[in-house]
């Protein structure tokens, strides 16, 4: 019966995407694709209740559902029947997420080496979809989501995010993800899909060139939203700024995710759309989602979705007011390819209290960044690029800035410079950035021609290539030497 149900579902969705946008519109195969919309509406309404629960109906409802999965990952998943039977452990001894440090981390290494035997042996090969990340942290990974089900289920939590801002699937959104749209030699870098709803703007051909076109199509099809990486987001509002360009009247938030939000870049934002910037945070293994709320801009994480751990250097849970930690993270949602006490090689801080929106979820009072976005200093410190003050005019001469770093206390900032850019604007950067990394780290400034994006669209400003790991850390000193700025 629920089979059927489900199917019956799918019919009258596609049905409705052909009557609204024609039977061989991107909605209508979008739906069609889809295995269960039962999923993705009873997760949502699942939320909707829950958002109002007190922390013990919270609690006990992570406690159940990680009951289900222990149980599930111990009979169907041979990768964690052997920690369990290596530690001499049953499912029944972890009654809480507080005695999952009974249970190992599970590396990104372990994961790598593990995948065949990370697979639920209950479910038939074709419920399997494979997934890579994009190897941001330096260590590209394979893993698996349930065929469909994780996909429709993601959109439930993500739909849930945006309606912190009042967002509606009928509302007109203007994406910039690291989409490649367009050439030019057409001259057009944009595509309109969801029946007209997203219009989907090349991340890959913004230039000086370029934008003004942007700037024109996007007030033309007037956006109640901008979505998209912050990054890219950035070199739009930069040349807006620059420019003098007003702001697009429409637009209510710009929804910003899949990169860490920098406190510069958000003010940046604010003030040259001149609304709401909303950021959340998650990963591509789907173990953590955490976002802001209508009155705050701490993360709040689901914990419908997963369990949050945050261990320190020492490999103990960090603990205190403005402790920071790494994010370790056990997926309650995919039972295909369970991930239990994963380190995301995030770093994070918690917050105290509860937030006054009346959501009882655990809250995050801002999320630090990768490992790979931390410069680590002379003494083998991690100095966060959050705390980089890069909002300064020092930057106004500079088209394009990347930290690089493969020495312990020694940093290069690569710059793509605009004509304009003099001794003086060296002389001024070095000393502005000098002044944010402190005394224990030798900055050089090194000219570039163009910084590429990454192979998904995604801009990085900094570049970590020491094999580092939070709690691994060296003291190393490093003779600082005042570095040749030539023009």
């Amino acid at each position: 019966m629920t089979e059927e149900y489900t199917k019956r579902g799918e019919k009258i969705l596609i049905r409705l995407g052909e009557r609204f946008c024609g039977r061989e519109s991107f909605t209508a195969k979008a739906l069609g694709i889809l295995p269960s919309y039962n999923i993705y509406r009873k997760t949502y309404a699942l939320l909707k209740r829950s958002r109002r629960w007190s922390p013990e109906e919270l609690a006990a409802y992570q406690a159940q559902a990680l009951s289900r999965l222990l149980e599930h990952a111990y009979e169907n998943v041979p990768y964690y029947r052997r920690v369990f039977q290596e530690r001499g452990l049953v499912p029944g001894d972890i009654q809480a997420p507080a005695d999952l440090t009974l249970l190992p981390f599970l590396t990104r290494e372990d994961l790598q080496n593990n995948l065949s035997d990370l697979k639920a042996k209950n479910y038939p090969e074709a419920a399997f979809e494979y997934v890579t990340t994009g190897g941001s942290t330096g260590i590209p990974v394979g893993f698996y989501y349930e065929k469909g089900v994780s996909r429709a289920r993601e959109w439930a939590f993500m739909k849930t995010q945006w309606d912190c801002v009042d967002y509606r699937f009928t509302d007109r959104c203007v994406v910039l993800r690291g989409y490649i749209v367009g050439s030019a030699k057409e001259g057009t870098f944009w595509k309109k899909t969801l029946c007209g709803r997203w219009l989907l703007m090349s991340s890959h051909h913004m230039t000086e060139e370029t934008l003004p076109a942007y700037i024109d199509r996007i007030r033309t099809f007037k956006p109640r939203f901008i979505q998209g990486y912050p990054s890219a987001a950035v070199i739009l509002a930069r040349y807006m700024r620059e420019h003098d360009i007003e702001p697009f009247p429409t637009v209510k938030a710009v929804l910003c995710g899949s990169e860490n939000l920098y406190p510069w870049q958000r003010d940046l934002l604010t003030k040259t759309f001149g609304c709401r910037v909303f950021s959340w945070y998650g990963n591509s293994e789907q173990t953590v989602l955490a976002g802001e709320c209508e009155e705050s801009t701490r993360y709040h994480i689901f914990p419908e979705y997963g369990i949050v751990e945050l261990i320190g250097s020492d490999g103990r849970p960090a603990e205190g007011p403005g402790a920071m930690g790494e994010v370790v993270a056990t997926s309650l949602t995919n039972f295909v390819c369970p991930l239990i006490r994963y380190r995301t090689m995030d770093l994070a801080t918690a917050a105290e209290g509860v937030c006054t929106c009346g959501r009882n979820y655990p809250l995050l009072e801002r999320v630090e960044g990768r490992v790979q976005d931390f410069i680590v200093t002379g003494k083998g410190e991690f100095l966060p690029g959050i705390a980089m003050n890069i909002d300064t005019d020092a930057f106004d001469n500079v088209k394009q800035f990347q930290f690089y770093q493969e020495k312990v206390g020694e940093v290069v900032l690569n710059i793509v410079r605009k004509s304009a850019f003099s001794q003086h604007d060296a002389e001024y950067l070095y000393r502005e950035v000098s002044r944010s990394c402190g005394d224990d780290v030798t900055i050089t400034i090194r000219y570039v021609d163009n910084i590429p994006l990454t192979a998904r669209g995604k801009y990085r400003y900094f570049v970590q290539d020491l094999p580092i790991r939070f709690g691994e850390r060296e003291g190393v000193k490093v003779e600082h030497v005042s570095p040749d700025i030539p023009i």
